[in-house]
């Protein structure tokens, strides 16, 4: 359901480190939040990217507890499938309306004292301590939403300060070259690469766009090559890289067709 904004978030100097304006915008609109779950509700990517969680982790044993780390957790979408699973989650997420429907969720289910909510910034995750918690995911291109490289580098070299030595990353994030299946596409990789040579501030792969009534929502979208080079500096070793089809719903490993994006799993050594 689309909902044009209706409130005007904290002034632009209050926004933290690489969130772009529009980002800072859709954190603070509350009609977002309360109306994400029946607009992913028909997503494909959504399924798929849970079914691949389900696999990447085991069950808990009886009497272990395991926790997880739901970053850009959203109104909880991935922390109550875990915590149905039996596995403890902190979801971090930067808007407070997300963060108070997830934790809504978790009282009607009786999973309070399991899902703990944690509103911070992603790229700035001192507030846990180092090998505090046993893996970590981050789903639907949230990387993706945060403004500079080094920024996003400096987000996935704190996760992995964070998750124990042995730990997961589960990570999702939209393919740079997609675009050529898209109407116009061409043209705005063609436009992308010629701005990032004479403008500082934007990379390669970075759009704007409008979405859900906002006017300038920021996406980085990816290469193969930028993605596990960004994991190998921040401290990960990518085990497996799977390719998303295009609609979302389903990894395909062909190359005949651009990947719509990709999903990393990744290891703490």
């Amino acid at each position: 359901m689309n909902q044009p904004p209706n409130s005007s978030p904290p002034p632009d100097w209050r926004r933290p480190v690489g969130v772009a304006p529009g980002t800072w915008d859709y954190v603070h609109e509350r009609t977002i939040a309360d109306h994400y779950d029946a607009f992913v509700a028909d997503t494909p990517l959504c399924a798929l990217d849970q079914q691949i969680v389900a696999d990447e982790f085991s069950l808990p044993q009886p009497g272990k507890t395991v926790s997880i780390l739901d970053l850009g957790c959203g109104s909880g979408r991935i922390a109550i499938p875990l915590a149905e699973q039996g596995f403890e989650v902190f979801g971090v997420d930067l808007s407070t309306r997300m963060l108070e429907l997830m934790l809504k969720k978790a009282r009607e289910r009786n999973f309070e004292g399991q899902i703990h909510a944690v509103r911070a910034n992603l790229v700035e995750l001192d507030c846990f301590s180092a090998c505090s918690i046993d893996h970590a995911v981050c789903l639907f291109s949230t990387l993706g939403m945060i403004q500079g490289r080094a920024n996003r580098r400096r987000m996935l070299s704190h996760v992995a300060r964070i998750v124990r030595p042995g730990g997961k990353l589960v990570l999702h994030v939209h393919n740079r070259w997609a675009a050529w299946l898209e109407p116009r596409g061409t043209r705005r990789l063609v436009g992308s690469w010629t701005r990032s040579w004479w403008d500082r501030n934007h990379e390669f792969g970075d759009s704007v766009y409008a979405y859900r009534g906002l006017e300038k929502m920021f996406m980085h979208r990816f290469s193969r090559s930028e993605l596990v080079s960004d994991f190998t500096a921040s401290g990960w070793k990518t085990t497996k890289l799977h390719c998303v089809a295009p609609d979302g719903s389903s990894l395909q490993s062909h190359r005949f067709v651009p990947a719509g994006g990709f999903v990393v799993i990744a290891s703490r050594s």
